[in-house]
């Protein structure tokens, strides 16, 4: 017999009861070859490839969600970072090319597509700095396009000038789509050590290292490892961890399995495979809720760094040992509107922003969906960035900001994003300026550790 009877209700119980779920496919897809200097032509090319090459992946994902009984939960495309496509044309503006990008998601019927984004970690060019001015009208004129910025890595420190504009941007972003269905801001993400094959939006894009077009899936269970974490109950923590990272390596085999029949059915290379614990707002599904079941009276109080780190380090020991292909980001993610145990952990008063930021450390990205009072100012949110950027640097791994500044909101009212973005109350922020620290602009050069060669 291939599989035991226990075996077979284990998975059963993972979709019917866990939540187990292939939280995305994305189809990374290069448009290095789009590049035009008449700008009109360029959106055709970008238009015409991208609807060829991603036609069937809405099909595709759903003829494999029926044969497997596998739930696909969003099929997002990420393409080349636009600043570097659009730089060889005449175009003022890359309002344009956002709307093209826009205009085929919808036409493919896909949830996201990722990729309105520059790379300045060392500098600035021209095309940077107009895609980085067109995010604001950009993300409040367009339903599905996700935007990221890169500002800074372990090899090249952190761009000063770059953290001090991107302030500027979340502001502009968040009063330009005050009356949008969605806030711009949650459809833009900030990075330091951005990975270029991460297929979770806002930050997916396309690198310009990775194939012409390749697939990229995203897992996430954390209702199978909150399951995993209950049967440990009471147990040391060395085998609770040995629970986690066996039930890691289970689901990893299952998106391997996905991720490989998108792949060939749809004739490309399979790329990345990520497993991230990512929560939605529904119960059950919760990263927070994993913390407390570990022991922690509420998500947030002294002890959560330290059952994070052990967290995130034995799903991503359970995924490298079942598949060669995991990348991506690959760990837990801790955004607060998008999960519903972090967001009674804001509400108890067991979780601030400083925490937040400590457990950055250990987790698998950053600061993501957060929301910060209208008023905040455009300096605070730089320091904020720069703060989560210097963990990143330092510590060589992948960090990132997604705030979101609520309009005519203060600490503590409630602002509400809507489907898997979910809601949250507005935390407040340290009312202590960094205004001169910023302003000085210029560049924090890397740490002596970055010199390897």
């Amino acid at each position: 017999m291939l599989f035991s009877p226990v075996e077979i209700q284990e998975t059963v119980n993972m979709f019917m009861r866990h939540k187990l779920d292939v939280r995305c496919i994305t189809m990374g897809i290069s448009l290095l070859d789009c590049a035009d200097s008449d700008a009109k032509k360029a959106n055709q090319k970008i238009y015409d490839k991208i609807m060829k090459k991603a036609g069937n992946l809405v099909k595709v994902g759903q003829d494999i969600e029926k044969e497997l009984g596998v739930p696909i939960i969003n099929k997002r495309v990420s393409v080349t970072p636009i600043a570097l496509v659009a730089g060889a044309s005449d175009a003022k503006s890359y309002v344009e090319y956002c709307k093209t990008l826009d205009r085929c998601a919808e036409e493919l019927g896909i949830n996201f597509i990722g990729g309105f984004s520059a790379l300045v970690q060392k500098g600035i060019t021209p095309a940077d700095r107009i895609l980085i001015n067109s995010i604001p009208e950009a993300l409040a004129t367009t339903n599905y396009v996700c935007s990221s910025v890169n500002v800074g890595s372990t090899k090249n420190g952190i761009n000063m000038d770059a953290v001090k504009l991107m302030g500027e941007t979340i502001k502009a972003t968040s009063e330009a789509s005050a009356h949008c269905a969605i806030n711009g801001c949650s459809k833009l993400v900030v990075f330091c050590n951005a990975p270029e094959d991460n297929p979770f939006m806002a930050g997916a894009f396309h690198g310009p290292g990775e194939a012409d077009c390749v697939i990229n899936v995203g897992v996430s269970g954390p209702g199978v490892i909150l399951a995993a974490a209950r049967d440990y109950k009471g147990r040391p923590i060395n085998e609770l961890a040995e629970g986690i990272k066996k039930m890691a390596f289970k689901i990893t085999r299952l998106g391997q399995l996905v991720g490989a029949e998108a792949a060939s059915r749809l004739g490309v290379d399979f790329g990345i495979l990520d497993l991230s614990l990512a929560p939605t707002p529904a119960v059950g599904d919760s990263v927070a809720r994993i913390l407390e079941e570990i022991g922690l009276e509420g998500a947030g109080c002294p002890g959560t760094t330290a059952a994070l780190a052990m967290l995130t380090d034995m799903v991503k020991k359970g995924g490298v040992m079942a598949s060669t292909s995991v990348g991506g980001l690959s760990g837990a993610f801790i955004p607060v509107s998008e999960d519903e145990g972090m967001i009674n952990a804001v509400k108890q008063g067991s979780i601030c922003l400083e925490k937040l930021e400590a457990m950055t450390t250990v987790c698998s990205v950053g600061l993501d969906m957060i929301a910060i009072p209208g008023d905040t100012p455009a300096t605070t949110i730089s320091g904020i960035m720069a703060d989560e950027f210097a963990i990143g640097m330092v510590n060589n791994k992948t960090t990132a900001v997604r705030l979101i500044p609520a309009p005519g909101k203060k600490a503590g009212d409630w602002i509400e994003f809507g489907g898997l973005l979910g809601g949250c109350p507005v935390m407040p922020v340290s009312k202590f300026s960094c205004a001169d620290f910023i302003n000085r602009g210029g560049r924090i050069p890397a740490p002596i550790h970055s010199f390897r060669n």
